[in-house]
């Protein structure tokens, strides 16, 4: 991702919020930026990875707005940018045979890499475990949203999603709780990139979908089950 510079009117623009709201967040150290020349400026590369970390303390409505925002600067096609047409069932792993992180991780890529969109498993594979050696992405709900830290358009052919469910719960990040349910996200822009993430988040948290999908037989009534509940988002 190229690394533009936002003034606070582009800031206020680019998150659907008013410029005074902004300012004001800005004020108290809530969101990253600086002063130039008495000015307020803003890495788009830092409010990208500052939306990231803050999708994980995010209530539904606050998801839903965000997805919103994102979707009105995402580059991609609306059905692309969708959990219906990012997954498909041949991207569907369950049982996903995954013991450790590292099998975890190496796994999950190479079922993206078997779908002929992704070119480079081996260079995703590090890009993702760079990103989790940052800061994991394992959720307390039991499930992970892996990706690398940034978009990686030249290695791949379009966005796509991939999911694989163990048996049984992996020690893989840092709250305690064991993850069975894992999703790679595989983006060619940020914008579309945390758009996808609002989204599945949106998702996880609506009531019954994590214990349907780990329920579920085969990959087929899985990706029936995420296109089902994903229709039932506003």
């Amino acid at each position: 991702m190229q690394n533009e510079e936002y003034d606070l009117d582009r800031l206020a623009s680019f998150l659907h919020l008013e410029k005074k709201q902004v300012e004001r967040l800005v004020s108290r150290g809530k969101i990253p930026g600086k002063r130039v020349d008495g000015q307020w400026k803003f890495s788009s590369i830092e409010i990208h990875h500052w939306l990231e970390e803050r999708l994980g303390v995010l209530d539904e409505e606050e998801l839903a707005k965000m997805e919103g925002a994102m979707a009105r600067h995402a580059t991609t096609l609306p059905e692309d940018s969708s959990v219906e047409g990012l997954l498909a069932p041949e991207r569907i792993a369950m049982p996903f045979d995954a013991k450790t992180k590292s099998s975890v991780i190496s796994s999950i890529c190479k079922l993206a890499g078997e779908s002929g969109l992704l070119w480079d498993v081996e260079r995703m594979a590090d890009a993702v475990k760079e990103r989790e050696d940052m800061f994991t992405t394992a959720l307390d709900c039991g499930a992970a949203l892996l990706h690398p830290r940034r978009p990686m358009p030249g290695i791949l052919a379009q966005p796509l999603l991939v999911l694989g469910i163990t048996p049984r719960g992996v020690p893989f990040g840092d709250t305690g709780i064991l993850t069975d349910v894992f999703w790679l996200i595989c983006s060619t822009d940020e914008t579309t990139h945390l758009k996808t993430l609002a989204r599945l988040g949106r998702l996880l948290a609506m009531e019954g979908f994590l214990d349907e999908i780990r329920e579920a037989g085969n990959s087929d009534e899985i990706y029936a089950l995420a296109c089902q509940y994903e229709r039932e988002l506003k």
